[in-house]
C-alpha cells in the first residue's frame, strides 16, 4: 500500500500554479514587446516619410531661389522685371514661385517722416495720431540730438518699459512691437506693407498694394482710383508715372530695389504641401544672390509669412 503525504500534494499544486502564472506573465510581456515593435516600425516609417518630404521641399526651395535669380540677373538693370511668377516640377512635386521687388513696400529705415505720417493715415490712424506715430518710428531708428533722445527715452520710462529707443536702423520689422506708443492693431496692419530691405525712400507704385499708393502725400481718392485703374494697362516707367501721378510725386517710383521677396509654395504626391518665404539681395555674377531673410516655418499654413510675427 502506498501512502500519499497530503503536505507534498499541496506543495506540488502550488508549484504548478506558480509556473502557470509565470508563463502568463511571459506571454503578456511578449505581446507587449510585439506591440511596441509594431508601433516602432510604424513610427519609423512615418518619420522616414516626413524626412523624405522635408528633403524634397528643401531641394525645391533651393531650386526656386536659383531660378528666380536667373530671371532677375539681367545685364541691364532697366530690363529687370520688378515682379513675376513661374512654376516648375522636380521629381514628384510642383513648385509655384512669386517674386516682387522690396521697393513695393515702405522701408521703415528710409521713408521720410511725411510719408510715414501719410502711411499711418492710410492704414486707419487718425490725423491727430499719425504724426505722433511717425515721430516714434523716427525716434527709434535715428540717433537723435541729446535733448530729443532724452525726451524719447522718457516716453519709454513713463510707460514702464525697461529699455529706450534703439537709436539705430530697424534690423527687422518685428521690432515694431518694441516701439512705444504704436497700438497693436496699427502694427498688425503695418507688417504686411513694410520692410527693412528696400533701401529706398520711395515706393514702386506699380507693384505696391493699394494701401501704400493711398499713402503717397497729397493723394486724393479720385487720383488713387484713376491710377489703380490704369497701372495694369501701361508699361511701368518714369514717363508713365509722371503721366498718371504728375511730376510732383517724389515718393513714387517705377524702379525696383536690389532686394526681392519670394513666396514659394510646394505641393507633392499624396497631398502634402510646404511653403517658404525669402528675401534675397541680388549681387554680381560670382555671387549671384545673398539671403537677407528666410522663413520655412510656414509648412502646412501658407497664409502666414515673415511679416506676421507675433509680439514678444
Amino acid at each position: 500500500m502506498i501512502f500519499c503525504n497530503p503536505q507534498e500534494g499541496h506543495l506540488s499544486g502550488g508549484r504548478e500554479g506558480f509556473i502557470l502564472i509565470a508563463v502568463l506573465w511571459m506571454l503578456i510581456a511578449l505581446a507587449t514587446l510585439a506591440s511596441i515593435y509594431s508601433i516602432y516600425i510604424g513610427s519609423s516609417s512615418w518619420s522616414s516619410s516626413v524626412i523624405e518630404r522635408r528633403l524634397q521641399a528643401d531641394q525645391l526651395v533651393s531650386a526656386s531661389l536659383n531660378l528666380a535669380t536667373q530671371r532677375l540677373a539681367v545685364a541691364d538693370q532697366r530690363d529687370r522685371p520688378t515682379h513675376g511668377h513661374f512654376s516648375f516640377r522636380l521629381g514628384q512635386a510642383n513648385a509655384s514661385v512669386r517674386f516682387v521687388s522690396e521697393a513695393a513696400r515702405l522701408d521703415l529705415n528710409q521713408a521720410p517722416r511725411e510719408l510715414l505720417s501719410s502711411f499711418f493715415i492710410a492704414i486707419g490712424a487718425s490725423e491727430e495720431d499719425a504724426p505722433r506715430f511717425a515721430a516714434r518710428i523716427v525716434g527709434w531708428r535715428e540717433r537723435l540730438r541729446p535733448s530729443d533722445r532724452a525726451n524719447e527715452a522718457q516716453l519709454y520710462r513713463a510707460a514702464g518699459r525697461g529699455y529706450g529707443p534703439r537709436g539705430a536702423p530697424f534690423a527687422h520689422v518685428g521690432e515694431l512691437w518694441l516701439v512705444q506708443g504704436l497700438p497693436q492693431v496699427i502694427i498688425e496692419r503695418m507688417l504686411p506693407l513694410v520692410t527693412v530691405y528696400s533701401g529706398r525712400s520711395d515706393i514702386n507704385v506699380f507693384d505696391a498694394p493699394p494701401e501704400l499708393v493711398a499713402a503717397l502725400p497729397g493723394m486724393t481718392l479720385d487720383r488713387l482710383n484713376g491710377f489703380l485703374g490704369q497701372r495694369q494697362l501701361v508699361a511701368p516707367s518714369k514717363d508713365a508715372l509722371v503721366r498718371l501721378l504728375g511730376s510732383d510725386q517724389t515718393a513714387a517710383t517705377a524702379d525696383a530695389s536690389d532686394a526681392f521677396r519670394l513666396d514659394i509654395k510646394i505641393g507633392g504626391a499624396g497631398g502634402w504641401n510646404s511653403c517658404a518665404e525669402a528675401v534675397i539681395l541680388l549681387q554680381g555674377p560670382d555671387d549671384p544672390f545673398h539671403i537677407l531673410a528666410w522663413d520655412d516655418s510656414l509648412r502646412g499654413d501658407c497664409r502666414q509669412g515673415m511679416a506676421t510675427a507675433n509680439p514678444p
